[in-house]
């Protein structure tokens, strides 16, 4: 909602009418490619490289 109203200036009856793929589209139009999620080795490093 942040990302419709704020970045995106949408009225709420536009926003509310947005499909979710829509929504994802313009939020990759803005923000770029999202990044790949977040695998079980990436995980680990994140563990060790932050272990409390």
């Amino acid at each position: 909602m942040a990302f419709g109203f704020g970045r995106l200036r949408l009225g709420a009856d536009d926003f509310w009418r947005l499909t979710p793929r829509e929504l994802a589209a313009a939020m990759e139009a803005v923000s770029g490619p999202a990044r790949a999620p977040l695998d079980r080795a990436g995980l680990a490093a994140l563990m060790a490289r932050f272990p409390d």
